[in-house]
């Protein structure tokens, strides 16, 4: 990957893509040039629910190698009309690799929570989402560390920390900065190896490279951010150059 005649940080950290309705022409040209860094490919909100190209594009995905997601938010909507199994049986026969469970949207408690991620492991990998998208409600610290233990411990793979595609919710404050607390009681709570932190903006993911290494695990980015994740991944740009300085 690259010339070769630069030593740079080995990166293991895994790049979750957020989809906001690509055609699949474009799928296909960002697997092309990106699809080595990119791990996870979640269809955001509803968007597979209505998406023509939703068959053409799992199969990219598979041909890839990259993990097909569902959004968290098809799933609360479905589980607030009492259609989850509905929900799930569908993803299933699509194709879907694996499901987030959130409850970002509906009231759900911890233990409905617990038993849509129980239910939804029998047939998926679940990466579980902590966070309200209402920059309204505020959850203090040991709420996160709580409900990403129960996450953990009902069967979930991986925990997401919410943040949304405007990177001013969950983790982060209205301006877009990181709540640190936040996010230092999430990796207390799973290890920095399970977290994947949604991350949209540069800034926020220069941030946590700088803060927990190359590794880290970042979620939600746009597909054009791919590339330019993984400049700052390897040290390649100025907001990360430490990492490859001599």
């Amino acid at each position: 990957m690259g010339p070769g005649f630069l030593a740079l940080p080995t990166v293991a950290g895994r790049t979750h893509v957020l989809d906001r309705g690509l055609a699949p022409d474009a799928v296909a040209g960002v697997l092309e040039l990106t699809g080595e860094h990119i791990d996870v490919w979640k269809f955001g909100w509803g968007i597979a629910y209505l998406d023509r190209g939703l068959d053409r594009k799992l199969w990219l995905l598979r041909e890839h190698e990259v993990i097909s997601c569902l959004g968290g938010t098809l799933l609360e909507i479905a589980w607030s009309q009492g259609k989850s199994e509905e929900c799930l049986a569908w993803a299933e026969r699509t194709g879907l690799d694996a499901v987030e469970v959130s409850r970002g949207v509906v009231e759900m408690d911890l233990d409905d929570k617990r038993e849509l991620i129980k239910r939804a492991c029998q047939a998926f990998t679940v990466f579980a989402e902590t966070g309200r998208k209402d920059a309204g409600t505020a959850v203090q610290a040991g709420e996160w560390r709580e409900e990403i233990a129960e996450d953990l411990a009902a069967g979930a793979a991986w925990v997401i920390t919410e943040g949304r595609e405007s990177g001013t919710v969950g983790i982060y404050d209205g301006s877009g900065r990181p709540r640190q607390d936040i996010v230092e009681a999430a990796v207390d709570a799973a290890g920095i190896e399970r977290v994947m932190f949604e991350a949209p903006r540069m800034a926020q993911q220069a941030w946590l490279i700088n803060r927990f290494g190359p590794a880290v695990n970042l979620a939600n980015i746009a597909p054009d951010d791919v590339l330019p994740l993984a400049t700052l991944r390897r040290g390649l740009r100025a907001d990360t150059a430490a990492l490859s300085l001599r």
